[in-house]
């Protein structure tokens, strides 16, 4: 394993939270995620159900978690499913769990081979007292699934074979324990940060005009993977010049020149967990005026919106706010005229050419981690700040952003190490 171990109490209490969310005579089921294929035998890197992790801890395919709190059986209540190895599959693939190392990671009692699942699950179904079935699917509000995963397709011969059962959504209650973060989670989120702060002062002693953005994520994924981290969270967006104002750029492939900025949208994985930093930074060394007056407003903004981040707080409600706020700093830029602002239209607001898109995100074992936008923030929920600026016609994009924990007075700023000072960047990038 490449990240240390995680405490199984962990993913104890994480179980015990959902069981306490069940109604009676229930069974959940989680499987694990797909290795999705590339071209001819290839694979892509698997990448565990994030349920499935939150409730075991367990990275490994071809896994299934079943819990049937009810069950006459106690030793049964709680079941994992493994892969079986063998001597083929650890020479072609390496080690796999064993029984014993899976209970020592999970907290897991009864640990079983995958074979043995469609036997038991059966008695459980036909001669447990089970009622309501929780079966998990991917409720993500963004998500655009064009493939069955493994639980799609358990879902699917589920229902066939036990028409008359009640079948119930386990995703809003996962996305409800999820959105809450306990202190392992916390610890675990700021290793991640911590690891993209290493990253992130490295890449200041680099960067210089003439360097290809490439290069750039290059010296990030070196940072990242001698510090335990399996790589980035997410595709990073290294974009320079006029690319800083395309939101999703990812190609990275130009070269960055002198007098432009360079926006690093990045963040390192560790453990599943998740960094989502921003940071944007002069290719030369040296902010010009206009740079340092775009790029000071949005960190005024940042810092803004971070006061007005605390539980009970809606999050439209806050971005409404923090709209305001940013219009404020573009009339000072001169970008927007006051006198316009009050014939503009409502639903394409001015400050829309500029900042078009959402203050941030919650964070986690997902990028764009689960709970709902709509409901109050509560303690413990990991939020993105990201404000930016993007003037298309200038080729200046500056965007920053921190993630931070609600707490009840205030936020705790994940990334409070990571530098963002204009000056402070201009002096470590031109240290000796």
């Amino acid at each position: 394993m490449r990240y240390k171990n995680i405490d199984k109490e962990l993913f104890i209490r994480n179980r015990k939270r959902l069981l306490k969310e069940l109604k009676e005579n229930a069974v959940v089921v989680l499987n694990a995620n797909d290795i999705m294929p590339t071209n001819s035998d290839g694979t892509m890197r698997f990448r565990q159900n994030s349920d499935l992790f939150y409730l075991t801890g367990v990275d490994q395919e071809e896994t299934i978690l079943v819990l049937c709190p009810d069950f006459h059986d106690k030793k049964y209540r709680e079941v994992l499913f493994l892969r079986e190895t063998s001597e083929m599959i650890a020479t072609w693939e390496g080690h796999k769990l064993t029984k014993e190392e899976a209970r020592a990671a999970t907290g897991i009692e009864t640990v079983l081979w995958l074979a043995e699942f469609p036997r038991l699950f059966n008695t459980m179904m036909v001669m447990g007292d089970v009622n309501h079935v929780y079966l998990n699917t991917n409720d993500h509000y963004r998500t655009d699934t064009v493939v069955d995963s493994r639980d799609a397709r358990f879902i699917k011969h589920c229902q066939q074979k036990y028409p008359l059962h009640r079948y119930e959504r386990l995703a809003p209650i996962m996305h409800t324990l999820r959105s809450i973060k306990s202190k392992y989670e916390i610890e675990l989120m700021q290793q991640a940060c911590d690891i993209t702060e290493q990253a992130f002062r490295r890449i200041l002693k680099f960067v210089k005009p003439g360097v290809h953005e490439y290069e750039i994520e290059a010296e990030f994924a070196h940072e990242f993977l001698r510090n335990q981290s399996r790589g980035f969270a997410y595709e990073p967006i290294i974009a320079s010049g006029a690319n800083s104002c395309v939101l999703h750029y990812i190609e990275n492939s130009k070269p960055c020149r002198d007098g432009d900025v360079l926006l690093l949208d990045v963040g390192a994985e560790y453990a599943n967990y998740n960094a989502d930093m921003t940071r944007t930074i002069p290719v030369n060394g040296k902010f010009t005026k206009r740079q340092k007056e775009v790029y000071n407003a949005v960190l005024k903004v940042m810092r803004e919106a971070m006061k007005l981040l605390q539980p009970g707080t809606v999050y439209f409600e806050y971005h409404k706010e923090v709209q305001q706020i940013m219009q404020a700093e573009l009339i000072k830029l001169k970008l927007i005229d006051k006198t316009d602002i009050k014939n503009q239209n409502p639903e394409r607001p001015l400050f829309m050419k500029y900042f078009m898109h959402g203050t941030g995100h919650q964070l986690g074992l997902d990028v764009h981690d689960v709970g709902n936008m709509y409901h109050k923030m509560q303690v413990g929920q990991v939020w993105t700040v990201e404000p930016g600026i993007y003037i298309k016609e200038e080729g200046l994009g500056v965007r920053i952003e921190n993630n931070v924990v609600i707490q009840k007075s205030g936020v705790h700023d994940l990334m409070r190490n990571i530098p963002v000072e204009a000056e402070e960047i201009e002096d470590l990038m031109n240290r000796k």
